[in-house]
């Protein structure tokens, strides 16, 4: 009886001490297994932020938005674009250029002459003569400049055409002035007397250059032939616009470097021809 009762003590023992060791296994295969699994929540949060830093130096290495340069940076003096000889022609009773107000004479210019030939009781002739420059910067947003100015020419040469009142309408293109340029003329009734009116409207690169050039016999004096004077507006239009180029010659304020893509040695047919949309008034003459 005693050794049956020493064996079960020694049985009860032993399975006490197997219960024992399976409990310290189990709780030293938990710490391993917490450290297991904090390695894998930090590889993973480390390829997100790996991820997360590729992308954001890809976006900053994108190319910000660009726009070819502008070609011309300047403008001439508005009253010295004609010579003194072409003026003697046109408005020979002037005296002097009247330079027009701009905020920016580097973006906008102009200047009007006016000639009152008088005659006494054979009447008179008046002639009126503006020039109107307005050059355009590249913006990424409306694009580059040479665009910009060939929308506003084409604006002009319909501004032109739909002038109210006006008589006989011709448009016609000219050639060798400047990248593009078309010539609008018409007659205009006043009380004064029949004016004929001469358009030019012109485009180099990225600069428009407008000219106004009218004529009117008054006072009974005869009216002056349109064809004369279209031939002389023609001629003072393409010595302005080689006023521009020469402003802009050789680096003085040629930003882009060479003539853009878009532009074109020959005048442009759909300006010439385009519908008479805005009710925008062009001044007929000044006194």
């Amino acid at each position: 009886m005693q050794r049956r009762a020493q064996r079960e003590e020694r049985d009860q023992r032993a399975k006490r001490a197997k219960r024992l060791n399976r409990v310290l296994v189990c709780a030293a295969a938990v710490p391993v297994m917490l450290v297991a699994s904090g390695c894998s929540s930090d590889s993973g949060s480390g390829d997100s932020t790996d991820k997360a830093a590729k992308s954001a130096a890809s976006a900053s290495a994108s190319p910000s938005p660009t726009v070819r340069a502008a070609a011309y940076s300047k403008l001439p003096e508005p009253c010295k674009v004609l010579s003194k000889k072409t003026l003697e022609d046109l408005v020979p009773e002037s005296k002097s250029g009247k330079e027009g107000k701009s905020d920016d004479i580097s973006t906008r210019a102009g200047c009007s002459w006016s000639s009152l030939d008088n005659n006494g009781v054979k009447g008179s002739q008046f002639r009126w003569l503006n020039v109107s420059l307005l050059r355009f910067e590249s913006d990424v947003a409306r694009g580059p400049a040479d665009k910009l100015a060939q929308e506003y020419y084409t604006k002009q040469v319909q501004d032109a055409q739909a002038v109210e009142g006006a008589k006989g309408a011709k448009t016609e293109p000219v050639s060798g002035t400047g990248d593009q340029a078309t010539a609008v003329t018409y007659e205009l009734k006043k009380k004064e007397g029949t004016f004929k009116q001469q358009t030019i409207v012109a485009r180099v690169e990225n600069v428009v250059v407008t000219l106004d050039y009218n004529g009117a016999g008054l006072a009974g004096d005869k009216t002056p032939s349109g064809a004369d004077l279209l031939k002389d507006a023609k001629k003072a239009a393409k010595e302005a616009v080689e006023a521009v180029t020469e402003a802009n010659a050789s680096g003085g304020g040629k930003a882009g470097g060479s003539p853009s893509k878009s532009s074109s040695t020959s005048p442009s047919k759909s300006a010439s021809k385009a519908a008479s949309g805005s009710s925008s008034k062009k001044p007929v003459s000044k006194s």
